[in-house]
C-alpha cells in the first residue's frame, strides 16, 4: 500500500512538473511574438509585473501575511538572487528575438553543466573526471548547434548561452537558500526581486506598451506564476534529481510551437546538438546522483 502511495505521489511529481515545462514553453513561444515589437527586457519587466499580480493575489487567498513573507535569514541572497533570474531571462528573449525557439533552448540546455561547474567555487563540491569530460562534450554538442562561421552562427547566439550561465547562479543560489528558507518566502523576494531589477534597466529601452502588450504582461506573469507553483508542487511529490530528466521534455514543446507558429524546421545539426548536450547533461545528473549515495 505504501509503495503504490509512493507511486501515486511520484506521477504527480511528474506531471506537475511537465506541466510547468509546457506553461514555460508556451511563455517563450507568446514572448517571442513580441520581440519585434518590444526590447527583451521591457518584456521582461512586463512578466514580472503579471507574475507578482498573480502571486500577491495567491498570497492573499492563502492568508499569508506581507511580514511573514519578508521575514528571511539571507536577505542579501534573496535580492541578489533575483538579479540572476531578470539577466537569464533577458538573455534568452534577446536570443528569442533572432534565433528559432528549438535551437535557443537547446543551447540553453548546457545550464546544468554550468551548475555543475560553479558549484566547484561556490558549494566546494567536488567535481571528479568523469563529469569534467562530460561538460566538455556538452559544449561540444552547443558548437555543433551554433556552428562558428557556418550560416547558423551570429554573435547573438551566445545570447542563450549566457543566460545559462546566469540561470545556473540563480539554481546555485537556491541551493543555498533552500536550507533555511520557506517556499513562499523566497517566492516573493523572486517576484518581488526580479520586479525591482528588471525596472532598473527598462526605462533605457521604454517603448509605450498597448493594450495588446498590457494583456501580454498579465498573460505572460500568470502563466510564470503557474509553472513557479506547480514546480513547487512537483518537488513537494518527487525528488529533483528524478524530475531533472523531464525538463528536457521543454525541446519537444519548443519544437511543435516553432514549427507552428513560425514555420521553424530544425536543422540536423540541430538535433545531433541537443542529442550530445542532453545526453551530457543526463550523464552529469547520473554521477552527481551517485556521489551523492557514498
Amino acid at each position: 500500500m505504501k509503495l503504490l502511495k509512493n507511486k501515486k505521489n511520484l506521477f504527480k511529481g511528474i506531471l506537475f512538473f511537465m506541466t510547468a515545462i509546457l506553461v514555460i514553453s508556451i511563455v517563450d513561444t507568446i514572448c517571442k511574438f513580441f520581440t519585434k515589437e518590444l526590447h527583451a527586457i521591457q518584456i521582461v519587466w512586463g512578466y514580472f509585473i503579471g507574475i507578482n499580480l498573480t502571486l500577491w493575489f495567491f498570497f492573499f487567498l492563502k492568508g499569508e501575511k506581507l511580514s511573514k513573507l519578508m521575514k528571511t535569514n539571507k536577505p542579501i541572497l534573496q535580492i541578489l538572487r533575483p538579479a540572476f533570474l531578470v539577466c537569464s531571462i533577458s538573455s534568452l528573449f534577446v536570443g528569442l528575438t533572432y534565433l528559432p525557439l528549438a535551437e535557443a533552448t537547446a543551447i540553453g540546455f548546457v545550464a546544468p553543466l554550468f551548475i555543475t561547474i560553479l558549484s566547484v567555487p561556490i558549494l566546494k563540491e567536488k567535481v571528479g573526471i568523469h563529469r569534467w569530460i562530460a561538460i566538455l562534450i556538452g559544449f561540444t554538442g552547443v558548437i555543433i548547434i551554433i556552428r562558428p562561421g557556418g550560416e547558423f552562427w551570429q554573435f547573438v547566439s551566445i545570447m542563450p548561452l549566457l543566460g545559462a550561465i546566469f540561470f545556473a547562479l540563480f539554481q546555485i543560489f537556491t541551493r543555498l537558500l533552500s536550507g533555511t528558507e520557506k517556499t513562499f518566502t523566497t517566492l516573493f523576494y523572486t517576484g518581488l526581486g526580479g520586479l525591482s531589477w528588471s525596472s532598473l534597466i527598462v526605462p533605457f529601452v521604454w517603448i509605450d506598451p498597448s493594450q495588446i502588450h498590457i494583456i501580454v504582461f498579465l498573460a505572460t506573469g500568470m502563466l510564470g506564476a503557474l509553472a513557479h507553483l506547480c514546480m513547487i508542487n512537483a518537488f513537494d511529490y518527487s525528488e529533483a534529481s528524478l524530475l531533472a530528466p523531464y525538463n528536457y521534455t521543454k525541446l519537444i514543446w519548443v519544437t511543435i510551437f516553432g514549427y507552428l507558429f513560425f514555420e521553424d524546421i530544425p536543422s540536423l545539426e540541430m538535433w545531433i546538438g541537443s542529442g550530445v548536450i542532453v545526453l551530457a547533461g543526463l550523464y552529469v545528473l547520473y554521477r552527481e546522483r551517485k556521489f551523492a549515495k557514498k
